[in-house]
C-alpha cells in the first residue's frame, strides 16, 4: 500500500501543477455554464496538490484522501460535459474525452483506499492470509 499511496501522491502533485503550468488548456475544458474559470483552474491545482501531499504524510493521509474523493466526484460534471459537447474540443481525440468517464471510477476507488485506517488494513490484510490455505 505505501508504494501506492506515493504514486497516488505524486500523481496528483503533478497532476495539480498541471493546472498552474497550463492553466488555458484546462479554462478551456471547463463547462460553460461554471462561473471564473480561471480561479476553478486554480482551486482545482491548489486542491489536487494538497491532496497529493496530504496522502503522503501519515497524519493527514486519511483526510487528504477523503478531498481527493471529494474532488474527484466535483470533476465528475465537466467530464459529462465533455462527453456531451466534444464539438468544443476538437483538438482532443473523442475517446480520451470518453475514456475519462469511466476512468474517474478506479480513481475514486483508488483514493478511498486510503481514507481507511491503516491499522483496520493490516488487520484485514492479517486475516486474509491466514484464511488462505496453502
Amino acid at each position: 500500500m505505501r508504494v501506492g499511496r506515493i504514486v497516488m501522491g505524486v500523481f496528483y502533485i503533478a497532476a495539480g501543477t498541471a493546472h498552474f503550468v497550463a492553466v488555458r488548456l484546462y479554462e478551456s475544458i471547463m463547462p460553460a455554464y461554471l462561473p471564473a474559470h480561471h480561479s476553478l483552474v486554480l482551486l482545482s491545482g491548489a486542491a489536487e496538490i494538497a491532496g497529493g501531499l496530504g496522502v503522503l504524510i501519515p497524519r493527514t493521509r486519511q483526510a487528504a484522501a477523503w478531498g481527493v474523493v471529494l474532488l474527484l466526484v466535483a470533476v465528475m460534471p465537466a467530464n459529462v460535459w465533455m462527453a456531451q459537447h466534444p464539438e468544443f474540443y476538437p483538438n482532443i481525440p473523442r475517446w480520451v474525452i470518453w475514456f475519462r468517464l469511466p476512468l474517474q471510477l478506479p480513481l475514486i476507488w483508488w483514493a478511498w483506499l486510503y481514507t481507511r485506517d491503516s491499522v483496520e488494513l493490516n488487520e484485514r490484510r492479517v486475516n486474509t492470509f491466514k484464511q488462505v490455505k496453502f
